[in-house]
């Protein structure tokens, strides 16, 4: 499946599967979301790096990280003190402190690439693949497309912070918050028009354009941007999911998966990232 970079956008050439879902961090429309700003201050920790080390020949790969703790399973729902919107609680400006974990926890090691594909500083993320095209295309690099626990343990930290930078949701940090532009879904799905389209949408920006938005672990732009398809290790209803959320009006946060939408789905603010086991080995994507 072909590439292409329109207007600084990168999209692939491939035909969108299916109209966008209700849910709450994928293609969201308009009038499907709130008008609050969300704009907050970042209070929490989390711009430290900890358990993680990036060598080339190392235990990871070049451009990747190496992360290593203790991932919660069964987290108390986290309590928000201050909500963006007066009108929704889809968005929380400040949390509580995360409590502590319900069940025993589970010890994870794995190497993530540090941005989004093709997880290069200065270029933007690849959108426009749906999951299964993700999956192969970090299957061609030698990698594979990380599991939701391994994504939310490398974006929430040792601390377990609701957004990778702190307890505060912080528009200045992570490219999140900004009002959304309706998509013209024909033109989608329409091969002269689709990559006019996708540059009228996109509101991304490039890897590594914002330092602060950046987790305990050194991962950069978890939360916002770009929605990350990643493993559903459920397994239910897809195979399939979708992490962190994008450039607009959605949760952005570390712990909600996204769930609806099935491996064949794209959409223009939909992108991934890549993981591996330390030391070359690989385990394939389920």
């Amino acid at each position: 499946m072909a590439a292409a970079l329109v207007g600084g956008v990168v999209v692939s050439h491939a035909n969108v599967a299916r109209s966008q879902d209700d849910g709450a961090d994928a293609g969201v429309a308009a009038a499907q979301v709130d008008a609050g700003t969300g704009s907050g201050t970042g209070t929490g920790t989390g711009t430290g790096e900890t358990g993680r080390s990036e060598a080339v020949g190392g235990t990871c790969g070049q451009g990747m990280l190496e992360v290593e703790g203790d991932y919660c399973p069964e987290l108390p729902e986290q309590k928000c003190l201050r909500w963006a919107s007066t009108t929704s609680k889809g968005r929380c400006a400040e949390f509580a402190p995360s409590e502590a974990c319900a069940a025993p926890t589970v010890r994870k090691h794995f190497c993530m690439d540090r941005f989004e594909y093709p997880n290069q500083p200065g270029e933007n993320p690849l959108v426009m693949k749906n999951w299964f095209e993700a999956r192969a295309l970090c299957g061609a690099a030698g990698k594979r497309l990380c599991n939701d626990s391994e994504w939310t343990l490398a974006c929430e930290g040792p601390e377990r912070l609701p957004y990778p930078y702190g307890l505060s949701r912080d528009a200045t940090a992570c490219n999140i918050d900004k009002p959304p532009v309706n998509p013209h879904e024909e033109d989608l799905r329409n091969v002269q028009r689709r990559d006019a389209e996708a540059r009228r949408l996109w509101q991304g920006e490039a890897s590594g354009a914002r330092d602060r938005c950046k987790s305990a672990f050194g991962v950069q732009d978890m939360t916002g941007n770009v929605d990350e398809w990643v493993v559903n290790e459920k397994g239910k209803p897809h195979r399939s999911g979708l992490k962190g959320g994008y450039w607009s009006w959605v949760r952005g946060r570390c712990r909600p998966l996204t769930d609806g939408h099935a491996e064949d789905f794209r959409y223009y603010q939909i992108g991934f990232r890549c993981c591996s086991d330390p030391q070359g080995g690989v385990t394939a994507s389920r």
